[in-house]
């Protein structure tokens, strides 16, 4: 997510991206490094950093220009390794966030928290879409606690800011976002699910035949956000796609597209693949007027076109399919 949206706002804008790689992939900005308007800092965000002392950053003359915004969206997310992160993800939502938001004081600057849909906690049976009003149910002593409650935390850290400092700070809350560089073999899903069938093995689902959720195209996102920066509202905004959508319709999708011989087979849920809310995303309709226009065979085609390059295979010829 936040490779796409630093190659949509270096277009019109000069960038500072700052990452440790901790469970990132450097090659998804490396086409960017060359880029004369961008600038990339190897730094953990829980340790604090000051930005005009950096001799790389010199040419942006932050001590006169000063920072206009700031996109949050440091947290480790790789489910494959996400219990063996889950103290550096405390870190990162507490610590990180506070680092964040007194760089946002420092220089007066817009800040966007990406927050997540697991704040409203788990599917229920008969669930209804949430919208921005909804407390949620969240475990805070559960295996998963260290994300979601980290995320709800990490709200209430912005919340507070606003209200004490009187800093432009929005909540965005994400729901589940696929697209382009997402890591193969990592506990994602789609990504998963791609790399099973380009090696005709079997599709895992971590569920069974009635697990089902929604997906938004990382395009659609960037676009939400970069509009929702640019208004005055606060949030939080829930931003992503309300159609329920079948995962073994996906995966048998995945199989058509590639004409993979894969099967689709069943294996208990695990801790970070489980059925999450629908959003309302009434509010982003009525107050950015957006929408999510990428149907998902679209955004699966374009997402198996660039994980199947990195596997070093040829590009698929879709007129066959």
């Amino acid at each position: 997510m936040g490779s796409h949206l630093c190659d949509e706002l270096v277009k019109n804008n000069k960038i500072i991206c700052i990452d440790n790689f901790s469970t990132g992939d450097e090659k998804n900005i490396d086409h960017l490094l060359a880029n004369e308007n961008f600038e990339f800092i190897n730094h953990d965000i829980t340790l604090p950093i000051s930005l005009e002392a950096l001799p790389e950053l010199k040419k942006f003359k932050i001590e006169f220009q000063g920072i206009q915004e700031i996109y949050h969206l440091a947290c480790p997310t790789s489910p494959k390794n996400f219990l063996k992160n889950r103290i550096a993800t405390l870190d990162t939502l507490s610590l990180g966030t506070k680092n964040i938001l007194e760089m946002a004081r420092k220089f007066n600057a817009k800040v966007m928290d990406f927050s997540s849909s697991v704040v409203y906690g788990p599917r229920m049976e008969g669930s209804v879409k949430m919208d921005e009003t909804n407390l949620g149910l969240v475990d805070f002593l559960s295996d998963r606690g260290s994300y979601d409650e980290g995320k709800k935390f990490t709200e209430t850290y912005f919340y507070n800011y606003r209200k004490v400092y009187n800093i432009d700070a929005k909540i965005v809350r994400l729901f589940r976002i696929f697209g382009p560089k997402m890591k193969l073999n990592d506990g994602q899903m789609i990504p998963d699910f791609i790399d099973a069938a380009l090696d005709n093995r079997d599709i895992v689902i971590y569920g069974d035949k009635n697990f089902s959720s929604s997906f938004c195209y990382v395009s659609d996102c960037v676009n939400a956000v970069i509009r929702f920066m640019e208004t005055d509202m606060p949030g939080p905004l829930n931003i992503g796609s309300d159609i329920d959508i079948n995962i073994t319709d996906i995966a048998e999708k995945i199989i058509s597209i590639l004409g993979s011989k894969s099967k689709v087979v069943y294996e208990k849920e695990n801790l970070f693949m489980t059925s999450l809310r629908l959003p309302d995303i009434s509010r982003a309709r009525q107050d950015l007027g957006w929408m999510p226009i990428v149907v998902l065979e679209q955004g699966l085609e374009k997402t198996i076109d660039d994980l199947r390059a990195n596997k070093g295979l040829k590009n698929i010829d879709y007129s066959k399919v």
